[in-house]
């Protein structure tokens, strides 16, 4: 299989979550303000799991223009990074239905947790089919550092969604704003491309 596909087969997924998110979003049944305001919470899950979605499909797109072979880890590792992510909008449905309650903040806070760990997977597998890639030894140190304090950050919202989730979802949108920047090296070796 070639890059190419992968990415092709990887961008139709990320598209199709979205709009999964974006489907779960109904229009209020009046023209009153109140029935407005009972549609924040969901307005604000979906935008948080929007630019959620939207950071893993830019970093995943630049990640993947680095690839020179492909592997069966690879491919491995991607699906398994896709399968996670397929789970966001379920979490995103159930945080804003329960209005930002404890259990499914922290259960989405987890589910974070577990699509940056394999984020970081991927990122691993293919560094180590490219050993003699000396610029994709600089890149995969730079994005070393932003996953360890991703996960941190995300594991210690698991907690914190109990004593306010609040806390959790400020977490949440810190981590997705941390990475919307994509990293300078990978810009760098692009431009050289």
């Amino acid at each position: 299989m070639g890059k190419n596909r992968l990415e092709a087969f990887s961008d139709g997924v990320l598209a199709i979550i979205i709009t999964i998110m974006v489907l779960e979003l109904k229009a209020p049944h009046s023209t009153e303000w109140e029935e407005i305001r009972k549609l924040i919470p969901v307005l604000i899950s979906y935008v948080m799991s929007f630019l959620f979605i939207g950071v893993y499909w830019g970093n995943h797109h630049h990640l993947l223009h680095i690839v020179k072979r492909m592997s069966s880890g690879i491919m491995l590792s991607n699906l398994n990074l896709l399968f996670w992510l397929s789970l966001v909008p379920f979490a995103t449905g159930w945080i804003s239905e329960s209005h930002f309650a404890s259990l499914p903040v922290a259960i989405y806070a987890l589910l974070l947790d577990i699509c940056g760990i394999s984020y970081t997977i991927l990122q691993r597998t293919i560094a180590s089919c490219h050993k003699q890639n000396h610029e994709l030894d600089v890149i995969a140190k730079g994005q070393k550092q932003k996953g360890i304090i991703s996960v941190i950050m995300y594991t210690s919202a698991i907690p914190l969604a109990y004593v306010n989730p609040y806390i959790s979802v400020a977490i949440f949108f810190i981590v997705a704003v941390y990475w919307l920047v994509p990293d300078k090296n990978i810009e760098r070796v692009l431009d050289k491309e």
